[in-house]
C-alpha cells in the first residue's frame, strides 16, 4: 500500500470513526464523562478535512502518521487527544522514510505507539484503557509480520477487539471510571473500543480494495 492508497484508507477510517460517535458516547456515559465519542468525532472530522486538502503532501509514511497524530492531538482535546495523538505521532516517527504500508510497518507503528503511550501516562495492559486493545494488536502484528496486510489485518483487528472485550472484566486505574471501582466491571472501556474500531475500519477498507 503506497502513500496515496494509505491516504484513502485513513479517510475511510476517519469517516467511519465519525459515524461511530453515538456508540462511543453511549459507552462513555456508563464509565466515563460521556464526552469520549464527541472528542473522537471532532478529531476525526478534522482529520477528514486534512486528508481532503490538496496542500497536504506528506513526504513518506512516517510524516503522514506524524501529521495525522498532530491533527488529532490538537483538535480532539482532553486525554483522548493526547493518547491517540501520541500513538500516531510516535508510531509515525518510527517509520520515517518508509514508502510502503505493510504488516511490518503497521507492527512497528503499533509497537512504538504503544511504548510512547505507556511512557506518557503509565497505562499498561490490565488497566482498562485503550492500551488493552493496542497492546494485543501490537503483539498480534509482531507474530504476523511476514503475511500480506490483507491476510494479517483481520487477525490484528480481531486481537484489538478481543483486548477491548477483556476490559469488561477489569477495574479501571485511570479517569472517572477509576471512581466506579467494581461498578465499571461488565462495561468496555471506550478508548479501547475506539482503538479496536480504528483497526476494524482499516481492515474493512483493505478487504474492499
Amino acid at each position: 500500500m503506497n502513500l496515496s492508497q494509505l491516504r484513502k484508507m485513513m479517510l475511510f477510517v476517519a469517516e467511519k470513526m465519525v459515524e461511530s460517535e453515538p456508540t462511543l458516547t453511549a459507552l462513555d456515559q456508563i464509565v466515563g464523562d460521556g464526552d469520549h465519542g464527541i472528542g473522537m468525532k471532532r478529531g476525526f472530522a478534522t482529520l477528514i478535512v486534512l486528508l481532503q486538502d490538496d496542500q497536504f503532501k506528506p513526504n513518506d509514511l512516517g510524516d503522514f502518521f506524524n501529521q495525522v497524530g498532530t491533527k488529532l492531538m490538537t483538535s480532539m482535546g482532553g486525554a483522548s487527544g493526547a493518547i491517540f495523538g501520541t500513538l500516531f505521532r510516535a508510531g509515525g516517527k518510527s517509520i520515517i522514510g518508509e514508502a510502503e504500508f505493510n504488516t511490518s510497518t503497521l507492527a512497528t507503528l503499533l509497537n512504538q505507539g504503544w511504548q510512547a503511550v505507556y511512557q506518557r501516562g503509565n497505562a499498561k495492559p490490565g488497566d482498562k484503557t485503550m492500551v488493552d486493545a493496542l497492546a494485543d494488536a501490537a503483539t498480534s502484528a509482531n507474530e504476523l509480520c511476514q503475511l500480506p496486510l490483507k491476510e494479517a489485518l483481520p487477525k490484528i483487528a480481531q486481537s484489538a477487539m478481543e483486548g477491548a472485550e477483556q476490559t469488561k472484566q477489569m477495574i479501571a486505574v485511570f479517569g472517572r471510571a477509576k471512581n466506579l471501582g467494581e461498578r465499571a466491571i461488565g462495561h468496555m472501556d471506550p478508548g479501547a473500543v475506539s482503538m479496536a474500531y480504528i483497526l476494524k475500519y482499516m481492515n474493512e477498507y483493505i478487504q474492499m480494495s
